[in-house]
């Protein structure tokens, strides 16, 4: 089975750094992410940079990076500012979000999730600055608990996503923003989204935040996702979600998909490299494992 993995350090990955790495040093990364077999990147946000100084290098960012016929690169927007300049930077796919969570939305995107939700339909129905047929996919945050207002069930998820599926988005990622969610709950949220919308692309972003991220993998597997965000090194989370540290970390969600038989396309031992580089640049100790223990298939002398 083929699993695909969207690479989000450049984005989620270093917009929780208090050092901001340089526009010279992420297009390495990038080079180094796409030499290893990736082939989604969310680049950056189109966000406002007094809020998130991280992104503010997001257009200079798109007219650098290599731009290839096999990597998809996507952006977030909260806004039709936000919208408006990702088509301008030319991003493959736009990534639209909001939160189940009335306080975490509020506190993220200043909104309601009906005012967000309005916005997400008006510009799927094209009422909006999009000008071109640029995919857009819908990210609902806090999908399955918020720090706020506790664990979520299916029953107040579904009319959420009701609502957007009318519209045709080209997908919809359920993200688990800080890490409230059970591989049990993963697995029956899943599996009952993709009964009801058998066509509809479903995406999971996990957090690791209570050690539950890549267990959550294999529960989403199970529900019938096969669409993975993740971090390299295990890197990010929310600013506006107390606590929230950490996405699955992609070289360790490669190495435990590849043990167990999956595909993924991508490169262990080149992940490695570029995430042993990626904590010498943001001069700290990452949590990644795989960078510090190995594959499970290297051996040592005795």
């Amino acid at each position: 089975m083929k699993i695909h993995i969207n690479e989000v350090v450049t984005r989620d990955g270093f917009q929780m750094e208090s050092k901001i790495p340089s526009i010279s040093y992420k297009l390495d990364l990038i080079n180094s992410l796409i030499d290893a077999g990736i082939k989604n990147i969310e680049l950056t946000s189109f966000v406002h940079p007094k809020y998130v100084p991280q992104m503010a290098d997001a257009e200079e960012l798109f007219s650098k990076i290599p731009r290839r016929s096999d990597v998809t690169y996507s952006a977030i927007a909260l806004n039709e500012r936000g919208v408006d300049r990702a088509q301008k930077a030319k991003a493959d796919e736009i990534n639209l979000v909001f939160s189940l969570s009335e306080t975490h939305n509020r506190k993220n995107a200043n909104q309601t999730v009906d005012e967000s939700i309005q916005f997400v339909q008006k510009l799927l129905m094209g009422e909006s600055v999009l000008q071109e047929q640029i995919p857009i996919n819908i990210a609902i945050s806090t999908a399955f608990g918020c720090p706020f207002e506790g664990l979520y069930t299916k029953e107040k998820l579904f009319p959420i996503i009701e609502r957007i599926v009318e519209y045709n988005p080209n997908s919809i990622n359920l993200a688990d923003t800080t890490g409230m969610a059970n591989p049990k709950q993963v697995e029956e949220t899943c599996y009952a989204v993709k009964s009801k919308w058998p066509n509809l692309k479903v995406g999971l972003h996990l957090h690791n935040t209570r050690g539950m991220g890549l267990a959550n993998v294999i529960a989403g597997i199970r529900g019938g996702v096969t669409h993975f965000d993740a971090a390299l090194g295990g890197i990010g989370g929310c600013p506006f979600a107390p606590g929230a540290t950490g996405n699955i970390c992609t070289e360790d969600t490669v190495h435990m998909l590849e043990q167990m038989g999956y595909d993924t396309g991508i490169d262990v031992d080149k992940l490695i490299l570029a995430s042993r580089g990626l904590e010498k640049e943001l001069e700290k100790t990452l949590s990644g494992q795989i960078m510090k223990a190995g594959k499970s298939s290297d051996t040592h002398t005795a």
